[in-house]
C-alpha cells in the first residue's frame, strides 16, 4: 500500500471512530489496530489524533458547504430556502458519519472553523440572494445577513434533530421547514408541499396528456 493509500485508509477509519465514539474515546492505538499498522504510522502521517481529526473534519466541512452552496441555484427566496433544506438533508442522509462528527464539539482548531462558521459561511451564500428579494419587497436589505443567519440555522438544527429520528420523510421535513420559514407560525399552510414537487408532478401530467392526445389521433 503506498503512502497515499495509507493515508486515506487511515482517514476513513478515524472517520468511522470519532463518528461513533467521539474524538475523546477514540485513541491512536485503536485507530492503528483498525488499520493493522503500529502507532507510529498514524504520527508519521497525521503527528497525532488531533491531525487526523482535523483533517477528517476539514474534508466533511468542505463537502457540506460545497453540496449546498451548488444547490443555491432558484431565483426565488423560496426557492433558494428549499434548496439549502434539501442539500443539508441530502448531505445528512449521505454522510451520516460526517454529519456527526460536524456536530459535536471540536476539541482542535481546524482551518476551517467549526460548525457555526460553516453555518456563516452558506448564510453568506444565502444573503446576497435574500437581499435582492428584500429589495424588491420593499424591504431594508441590510437586514438580509440577519435573516439569512435565522434561516440556514433553523434549517441546521433540525438537521440535527433529523439525523436520528429520520422521521418524516426528507421531503416532508424540507416542506414543513420551508412553510415556517416562509409563512410564519400566524399563516401555516395545512398540508405543505415544496415547489419541485408541484413542478415535477405538473410535467408527469403534461406528459400524461401529451400521450393521451397522440393515442387520441392515433385512433382517429
Amino acid at each position: 500500500m503506498s503512502g497515499k493509500e495509507r493515508r486515506e485508509q487511515l482517514i476513513e477509519i478515524g472517520r468511522t471512530l470519532f463518528a461513533e465514539r467521539g474524538f475523546d474515546a477514540t485513541s491512536v492505538e485503536e485507530i492503528a489496530t483498525k488499520a493493522g499498522v503500529s502507532k507510529p504510522v498514524v504520527y508519521e502521517h497525521f503527528g497525532g489524533k488531533e491531525g487526523l481529526y482535523a483533517v477528517v473534519v476539514d474534508r466533511e466541512m468542505a463537502k457540506l458547504l460545497s453540496m449546498v452552496t451548488s444547490g443555491l441555484t432558484g431565483e426565488h427566496a423560496r426557492e433558494l430556502l428549499e434548496q439549502a433544506a434539501f442539500a443539508l438533508l441530502d448531505y445528512i442522509e449521505s454522510s451520516t458519519d460526517g454529519f456527526r462528527i460536524l456536530v459535536r464539539d471540536s476539541p482542535v482548531t481546524t482551518s476551517t472553523g467549526n460548525f457555526a462558521s460553516l453555518i456563516s459561511d452558506i448564510a453568506s451564500q444565502v444573503e446576497d440572494l435574500l437581499g435582492v428579494h428584500f429589495m424588491h419587497r420593499g424591504y431594508d436589505p441590510k437586514l438580509a445577513p440577519m435573516y439569512a443567519q435565522m434561516l440556514v440555522g433553523m434549517v441546521a438544527l433540525t438537521g440535527q434533530w433529523w439525523l436520528d429520528v429520520r422521521k418524516p420523510p426528507k421531503a416532508e421535513v424540507a416542506a414543513h421547514l420551508v412553510n415556517l420559514a416562509w409563512n410564519g407560525l400566524s399563516h401555516l399552510e395545512g398540508q405543505p408541499r415544496l415547489i419541485v414537487q408541484e413542478q415535477a408532478e405538473a410535467k408527469v401530467r403534461r406528459a400524461a396528456r401529451k400521450t393521451a392526445r397522440a393515442a387520441r389521433v392515433e385512433t382517429k
